[in-house]
């Protein structure tokens, strides 16, 4: 069973999670300035992008630009995949493809352990999106337990490229902020995704 299969009712039942809904848990995030490039990039595409409303062109458009602007502001000290494997127990139905992973290890030809952030891509719905990106989640945790490189938190984000919601699990509790970031601006989201990989 793929990622994909996952309702986030399905998701809390098969892994027995804890689900604390809120308006949002990020507090005092820190707005990151967007390079000119991508500041230029986005004003220029995002129209296009939301013209064309496909999960590919968004994803392309506005969510992988945004994550390379993450990989440049952390310079060498994470690795970022774009729809690359990541089963991790098919047995359980942890199989399939992530839309983007970031991890804290700077190799990039394979995925290696911490994975740290996981981006779950949707051309419309994100509510619909939110037991994926969970049982991605839950995938990262036991890769990195697998790995013994444990973190503590792993993070996740819902998003169209122009709506972004977030997620993060702890041990076996899942908080999913129910706020949802609007793009522009870039600075909130460029902020918010950083905080997640300098804690």
């Amino acid at each position: 069973m793929p990622y994909s299969d996952f309702s986030l009712r399905k998701v809390k039942q098969d892994f027995n999670l804890t689900i604390v809904e809120k308006n949002t848990f990020l507090n005092n995030i820190q707005p990151q300035q967007p390079s000119f490039f991508l500041a230029d990039f986005i004003n220029k595409y995002l129209p296009l992008a939301l013209a064309l409303n496909t999960e590919k062109a968004r994803s392309e458009m506005l969510i992988c630009p945004i994550l390379l602007e993450i990989k440049e502001i952390c310079t060498s000290s994470i690795s970022l995949f774009s729809g690359n494997d990541f089963t991790v127990d098919a047995s359980v139905g942890l199989s399939g493809v992530c839309d983007f992973l970031i991890s804290l290890s700077s190799e990039q030809l394979f995925v290696e352990a911490p994975a740290v952030v996981v981006v779950e891509a949707k051309k419309e719905d994100l509510n619909g999106g939110l037991g994926q990106c969970v049982a991605e989640m839950i995938a990262a945790q036991r890769f990195n337990e697998q790995n013994n490189t444990s973190i503590p938190i792993i993070y996740g984000t819902v998003t169209t490229g122009d709506r972004w919601k977030f997620l993060k699990i702890e041990n076996q509790t899942v908080t999913i902020g129910l706020m949802e970031y609007t793009l522009p601006p870039l600075e909130q989201i460029l902020g918010i995704l950083t905080s997640f990989i300098k804690f």
